[in-house]
């Protein structure tokens, strides 16, 4: 059997305030919104490439990180890269965010979004290895 064409089009967060949590991802990585329906956004980066999608669920918890037996596992979290890790803190803070308590590495943040997703902030090239766009969406072979 053929293997049919596929690609990653988003990884997408649950959320009870699909509104609030999307403009929290939209400013704090500058991305714009390709779809916005009520219970549904999906962002997308200015060079390409997959986004960030955002569904309702009224019913969603957020996780425990660590991991605790018997409490909402996190089976997901986003790693982003920043050129200006104490900046790139403040700016989240800024937007909703908090510092998670537990930083297990010295050269990465563990952050929380206003719903209680964690994400990582880390110091990072402008471009990873299979990056087509730098900082500022130039697409560079």
């Amino acid at each position: 059997m053929a293997r049919p064409r596929m690609r990653l089009s988003a990884a997408t967060l649950s959320s009870p305030d699909v509104p609030r949590l999307a403009a929290f991802y939209e400013a704090l990585l500058g991305w714009d919104r390709a779809d916005d329906e009520p219970g549904w956004v999906r962002l997308r980066p200015p060079a390409g490439g997959p986004g960030l999608s955002f569904h309702d669920d009224g019913s969603f918890r957020p996780p425990v990180w660590p991991s605790q037996d018997g409490e909402q596992r996190m089976t997901a979290h986003l790693d982003i890269a920043t050129d200006d890790l104490g900046a790139a803190v403040d700016r989240a803070v800024e937007l909703g965010a908090s510092i998670h308590e537990h930083q297990p590495q010295a050269h990465v943040r563990v952050m929380v979004d206003p719903d209680g997703h964690p994400f990582c902030l880390f110091q990072g090239p402008a471009r990873g290895e299979h990056d087509g766009a730098d900082w500022n969406g130039v697409v560079r072979s």
